[in-house]
């Protein structure tokens, strides 16, 4: 056999190689999930009105009932398990869960390792003080240690990182420069050093305003400084190459649209409904 006919045998080979493989890992999720009857959920349990544990110890929240509704849709039952959310973003998730709660944000950056099939929350950032702060404005923040979780659009933003990638998505304005930027795995270490007094630990600390607003009324004591710093869309996450289970979970949450849950849900847990824009 000539070397051009050697060469074109072993390309066909490899050729064919990759498609059989593609083929074969194509519904992989899908079909473990079916086949298991077991949809396997990566939930936080520390993002009060998304994500928490309730007074019974038992995971409640947003987050969870929206994913309570993908398994039904999908006629499986339900696992959790609670990765912190820098294990979840880094993607390296070894079959360890099927969907990642939390509504990332949709950025180009992820969409590298992650689908994002649907997306079911706005959520809206704004910058808490100490109420000792005598911070008046966004600004007075210039050169202050400010902090935010870890791996998050609130991190991004505080480095002024955070690109506005998604779909409909506005100019971002950075309204002011920190000094140094702590992050934290949730907003309950992060109030935490905050409630030990104005620039003790911190000066500020970014996180969403549903999230601010129950932390102020629970009695910590912070209060908000100035308005939004931004929005964005929060999406159910999928590592990417299984477009059968991806059009499953976008089919659930459209199911969910349309007969009115996924709005009821978000009244039921932010008093507004942070499933439309």
């Amino acid at each position: 056999m000539s070397k051009f006919r050697t060469f074109a045998a072993v390309a066909s080979l490899a050729v064919a190689s990759i498609a059989l493989s593609t083929a074969a890992n194509a519904g992989a999720v899908l079909d473990r999930v079916l086949a298991t009857k077991t949809l396997t959920a990566a939930v936080a349990t520390d993002w009060p009105k998304q994500s928490f544990l309730n007074d019974n110890h038992e995971l409640d929240g947003n987050d969870i009932d929206v994913v309570k509704g993908i398994a039904k849709y999908l006629g499986v039952e339900l696992k959790f398990v609670t990765p912190s959310w820098d294990v979840i973003v880094a993607g390296n998730w070894e079959g360890r869960w099927d969907i990642a709660m939390g509504g990332m944000t949709p950025t180009k950056a992820r969409a590298e390792k992650f689908s994002f099939p649907a997306i079911f929350t706005h959520l809206r950032s704004v910058v808490v003080v100490h109420k000792d702060s005598k911070a008046e404005q966004l600004s007075d923040l210039d050169g202050k240690t400010v902090g935010a979780n870890l791996n998050t659009t609130d991190e991004y933003y505080v480095r002024h990182t955070l690109k506005p990638e998604w779909l409909g998505a506005k100019p971002i304005e950075f309204k002011f420069t920190p000094g140094e930027v702590k992050t934290y795995e949730s907003y309950t270490t992060g109030l935490a050093d905050l409630r030990l007094g104005d620039g003790v630990r911190l000066d500020a600390f970014v996180m969403s305003d549903v999230a601010a607003k129950d932390a102020i009324k629970a009695g910590n004591p912070i209060k908000q400084l100035g308005d939004t710093l931004y929005s964005a869309p929060g999406a159910i996450a999928t590592l990417r190459g299984d477009k059968e289970f991806d059009d499953k979970v976008a089919a659930a949450i459209k199911s969910m649209k349309d007969d009115g849950t996924l709005s009821k849900l978000a009244i039921k847990w932010y008093g507004v409904d942070l499933s439309a824009e």
